[in-house]
């Protein structure tokens, strides 16, 4: 691919990728940098951190000879997590969330300097565009133990400048954990759903305004924190199956599944997973034609008529199309009985 010096050798099935080595600049603090061809020296130096600033010759006179001209090996050996220059999150502040997410995947302690620089440059992260700051938010929560690195950013203030409050440390830790027995590997809607769920309408707002949050992931984030300040309802003595469904189909199914694991009620957790089991699955037996041919006319009438009997079979009050025939039969008369009088 000569347009941007890369090649892709195949050997049998294994696929091995190569490009020129390069140097960049940037324009401007939080830009995408501009690359051009350079030496093996300019290309370690773009690198993030030390450890994958190393590189191995290959050239037979050299063969297997390290590359290391900013000490990644001793940091690696060392567990540390450094990066290469003190305006290194001053052109690209997303390292430091990749500098949190490496630290604590791999076991290591970010360098004293290191954290330092990210405390200094903490408001740089308002150079980036809020794509590439959710890329980096999902890259976090696609971890194996995601919550690690929330908190760990937490401590260090940057959850903060990304409006992400956190109000309970040891709540994250214990429903991302319940999280995991509960759904095996959960997805990026699941865990940003739980970081919601003690939210106001207003700190959602500015999370997901400050990412580019868009779409169903929006939605399941400000359904989440809409389903902890409406829990109440869902706990009321008497509740039918009907108006379990009548207070929850509003709702994204993600944003139901994420409250499953928040909420700490017994009688709530057991009526979103009946919404969730059973309720949304429950259709009446007759249908709009079968309804014409019982007399209902077309229109707000028959919509009425079918949502009234998914209701009463919801609530158990018919069970068979017999059943549903008189309660439909019943309503006509009565409609007739008021239409005459």
């Amino acid at each position: 691919h000569p347009r941007f010096g890369t090649a892709k050798v195949t050997l049998d099935s294994c696929i091995i990728d190569i490009v020129t080595a390069r140097s960049e600049t940037y324009s401007k603090p939080g830009a995408l940098p501009t690359i051009e061809p350079g030496s093996i020296k300019s290309d370690l130096q773009r690198r993030d951190f030390s450890i994958n600033a190393m590189a191995v010759d290959l050239s037979p006179d050299r063969f297997g000879e390290l590359l290391d001209s900013h000490n990644g090996l001793y940091d690696l050996n060392h567990k540390l997590i450094r990066i290469l220059h003190r305006g290194s999150f001053v052109d690209d502040a997303t390292r430091m969330l990749r500098a949190i997410r490496y630290e604590q995947r791999l076991h290591f302690q970010m360098e004293t300097g290191t954290e330092q620089l990210i405390r200094r440059d903490i408001p740089m992260l308002d150079t980036i565009s809020g794509d590439r700051l959710r890329h980096e938010v999902e890259l976090i929560l696609d971890e194996q133990f995601p919550e690690h690195i929330i908190l760990r950013a937490n401590e260090l203030g940057i959850l903060d400048q990304l409006h992400l409050p956190i109000k309970d440390a040891a709540w994250i830790t214990n429903k991302f954990s319940e999280a995991r027995r509960q759904h095996g590997k959960p997805d990026v809607a699941i865990y940003l759903a739980l970081l919601s769920y003690n939210l106001s309408e207003k700190e959602v707002k500015d999370f997901t305004d400050y990412l580019k949050i868009i779409g169903e992931l929006h939605r399941t984030m400000r359904d989440s924190a809409a389903l902890s300040k409406n829990s109440s309802s869902l706990s009321q003595p008497n509740l039918t199956p009907s108006g379990i469904y009548a207070l929850l189909k509003q709702y994204s199914i993600k944003a139901i599944e994420a409250s499953i694991l928040a909420t700490d009620v017994p009688v709530v957790k057991e009526r979103l997973n009946l919404y969730l089991t059973t309720l949304i699955y429950v259709v009446p037996l007759l249908n709009g034609e079968t309804l014409k041919q019982l007399g209902v006319a077309p229109g707000k009438q028959l919509g009425w008529m079918l949502r009234q009997l998914k209701n009463a079979r919801m609530d158990q009050r018919v069970k068979t199309r017999k059943d549903e025939e008189s309660l439909v039969r019943q309503w006509l008369k009565e409609k007739d009985t008021l239409h005459r009088q």
